[in-house]
Formats: structure tokens, C-alpha cells, sequence
């Protein structure tokens, strides 16, 4: 599939891979900040931004797209940064393609399977009808009643757009996405991966626990583990500075 991306600056190439319900938009302001030393790609995932929509979903496939742009733009070598689902898909990259990757970044997410826990998130984004729902703020009002958190608002609203004047759509295939949960929660497999590898989990986030360590260790033996403090599960959000300089001082 060919993915929609946007590329900044110059220098080696730095790839970034959104999370769930995220695009390419979310890493503008330090994507650009990336672009002073690489050459940055904000890459928006399959069924996500203004990328095309599938009914086949899976790590593999969202691999083999990433590889396949990476092929199309005739690169050798590159640098993989992916947070959430898209750090999932980084680590897919670096185990069936890692003649590709210079070095790994996976941010807070491990390689377990991960309990079901976007129900609300879920049952907030299907409460907008769309058809009836006649502006963003209308959306918002009844997405409020499900989740209260107004940066998390903020996040998954900016998949609304105007499809033609009086008509809100969503930019992610919402309806895949809800079916192919399971597949986007389910255990990586446990091939290793000799690529250098930076896991970044947020310091006040649950996704990567002390306990996680070994196993991430076994599957990835070149691999050091970090903690962005003062963050949550959107640690690049949260703490940009000290994620910011965590990447580019380990790529260095």
C-alpha cells in the first residue's frame, strides 16, 4: 500500500509511525524540531490520516507498506521511531526487515498482549453521528460523556474533517480499527532482532513495566530501556524536550 507521508529537512532518515486513532499531524511540531538534523518522514499509517483505508489489517501488512516506502524512496538505511501501535509496527519492521534499520526507537509499548482498554474511547467515538452531528463542538459534547480527559479529546478529534459542506467524516477507518482490535492488542512474535533498539516508557504510563524488561531484553539483545519522567503514555507529547534529546542522543 502506498502511504501518505510528509518530509522534512535533510540528512539521514528519520521515520516516525503514529499510534492508534493518530496520523502524521500529531509529530508536526517535533517532527520539525527531528528535521535540524534528518531528513524527517511523518508517515501516516494504513486506515489512519490521509492514508488509504483497508479492510486487511495486520503488523505484517503495516510492515511491508513501511518497507515498500522505504523501497519507493530509495532509501538503504534508516532510523525507525514508532510510538503506541506504531511502535508495534517499528519493531515488525525491524524483525522481518532489518537489513533497512540503522537503529530502533519504540515508544511505551512492549511486545506483550495488552488488556482490552479503549472501551470508552471506542463507545465515545461511535456515539457521534455523524449524519446528525453538525459540528465539531457538537461532536465534542457527546464525546465528553465518554472521555474526560480534554488533550485525549483534542487527539482523536482532529480525525474529523469536512467531507462537503455540512458533512463531518472520519479521517481513520473507524469501523476496521474497532473490528481488528485484537489483532492491534495480540502478543509480537518473539523473533530477535539484533537491530539497536531504544524503548522509551513514560515514567507515570503502565505500557512498559520493570517486569517487561527481560523479555524485551531476550527479543531485543541490543536494546537499552529509558524513562521519560513527568510523562504519561504520550511521553513525546508530555515531555518533548527530554524525549527529544533521548532520540538524537542515542541515534548519535
Amino acid at each position: 500500500m502506498q502511504l501518505n507521508y510528509r518530509k522534512y529537512g535533510s540528512g539521514e532518515p528519520l521515520l516516525i509511525l503514529h499510534g492508534l486513532f493518530g496520523s502524521s499531524d500529531n509529530w508536526q511540531t517535533l517532527g520539525k524540531k527531528f528535521s535540524e538534523d534528518f531528513q524527517v518522514y511523518l508517515i501516516d499509517l494504513r486506515n489512519h490520516g490521509h492514508s488509504p483505508h483497508s479492510i486487511d489489517f495486520s503488523y505484517e501488512l503495516m510492515a511491508n507498506d513501511i518497507n515498500e516506502l522505504i523501497l519507493s524512496d530509495k532509501l538503504e538505511k534508516v532510523n525507525l521511531l514508532g510510538h503506541s501501535m506504531g511502535g508495534k509496527v517499528a519493531i515488525r519492521v525491524a524483525q522481518l526487515f532489518p537489513f533497512h534499520i540503522e537503529k530502533l526507537i519504540v515508544a511505551d509499548i512492549g511486545v506483550k498482549k495488552y488488556p482490552m482498554h479503549h472501551e470508552h474511547i471506542i463507545a465515545g467515538l461511535q456515539s457521534i453521528n455523524l449524519k446528525e452531528t453538525s459540528s465539531r463542538s457538537e461532536a465534542r459534547k457527546l464525546l465528553t460523556n465518554y472521555v474526560k480527559e480534554e488533550g485525549v479529546q483534542q487527539f482523536l478529534l482532529k480525525n474529523l474533517y469536512w467531507k462537503e459542506k455540512g458533512l463531518l467524516c472520519w479521517r481513520m477507518n473507524l469501523d476496521v480499527l474497532v473490528e481488528q482490535m485484537p489483532e492491534i492488542l495480540k502478543e509480537m512474535p518473539k523473533e530477535i532482532s539484533l537491530t539497536p533498539t531504544l524503548f522509551l516508557r513514560g515514567e507515570k504510563s503502565k505500557y512498559i513495566l520493570e517486569e517487561d524488561f527481560d523479555l524485551l531484553h531476550e527479543i531485543f539483545p541490543n536494546s537499552e530501556i529509558e524513562t521519560v519522567y513527568n510523562a504519561g503514555h504520550w511521553l513525546h507529547a508530555e515531555n518533548p524536550l527530554d524525549f527529544y534529546e533521548l532520540v538524537t542522543d542515542f541515534i548519535a
